[in-house]
């Protein structure tokens, strides 16, 4: 199976988020998701992991299953805080016994209650370390082009994530709905000498409120204006207003060389198949 750093050598792609699903009747929406989806030739999908290994069995048997029936690589999202060294091991073993060779190093949340967090790592870049050293994986890490919320400064927060990002094949950002802190994080990159790809990350906002939720926790900026119009928008109004926000914004970026896309879908396949549609990507 293809590695994601040779994808992305390749030319721009194209790359769809999926979460493990709680019930049988989510499992069947993702299934769905991923069949029509698959129309467009992804370049590779992603299966995100649950706060302290939560979804852990779920993501390893999506990833795993993915890999096992397509032609383009699943990469299994995963996070360290709450691990020890001796399970993530055995969880990468696994993964590669089944194919699986593509990972996106994630530090993880810390305990809510404020506590300190257990396990053997801290940081994103220590798990990336690790993963280097067991197997031949590519490996992406995480980006906030509107700053990490637990960084105290914009400068801190670049040292840091150039650092990080030297270590990966690639970085992927959290969603963001303005291509200005996006272009001004590639920039800044540019200038601390970091020229790992940055794929940036779209999410078609069909959940106003839960959304904004995830942007809360993200520290990025919702924008009042188009917010308000999804608040009072009827359901296909919004499916509407969504396609047509994500589409301008994925049009600067790819104006801009981007070297990819990488669409969340929430295990929907309608908002993001015609946002991708509107751009040759992927495969």
């Amino acid at each position: 199976m293809a590695h994601i750093r040779d994808l992305i050598a390749g030319g721009p792609t194209l790359s769809f988020e999926f979460f493990p699903p709680k019930t049988d009747e989510g499992q069947r929406s993702l299934e769905k998701a991923i069949g029509e989806l698959d129309l467009l030739e992804p370049s590779f999908v992603s299966v995100t992991y649950g706060a302290g290994g939560s979804t852990r069995e779920r993501t390893r048997d999506i990833v795993v299953g993915i890999t096992a029936t397509h032609d383009y690589p699943a990469m299994a999202h995963l996070t360290c805080i709450g691990h020890t060294r001796a399970e993530i091991e055995e969880l990468l073993a696994d993964y590669a016994a089944n194919g699986v060779h593509n990972i996106l190093a994630l530090a993880g949340d810390p305990p809510v209650d404020g506590s300190p967090a257990t396990g053997d790592f801290r940081y994103a870049s220590e798990l990336v370390q690790l993963i280097r050293s067991v197997g031949d994986f590519s490996v992406g890490v995480a980006a906030f082009p509107e700053v990490h919320p637990r960084s105290e400064t914009n400068r801190e927060d670049r040292a840091h994530l150039a650092a990080k990002m030297a270590q990966a094949d690639f970085a992927i950002t959290q969603f963001f709905f303005d291509p200005v802190p996006f272009l001004r994080l590639r920039d800044d990159l540019d200038r601390l000498g970091c020229a790992t790809p940055l794929l940036p990350g779209i999410i078609p906002v069909l959940n106003p409120a839960s959304v904004r939720r995830f942007a809360d926790l993200n520290g990025a900026r919702v924008p009042p204006r188009f917010w308000s119009r999804l608040e009072a928008a009827t359901p296909d109004e919004r499916v509407e207003l969504a396609v047509e926000h994500a589409v301008e914004l994925v049009s600067e970026l790819v104006a801009e060389g981007v070297p990819g896309v990488h669409l969340y879908t929430l295990n929907r396949a309608d908002a993001s198949a015609r946002i991708a549609g509107a751009f040759r990507l992927g495969a």
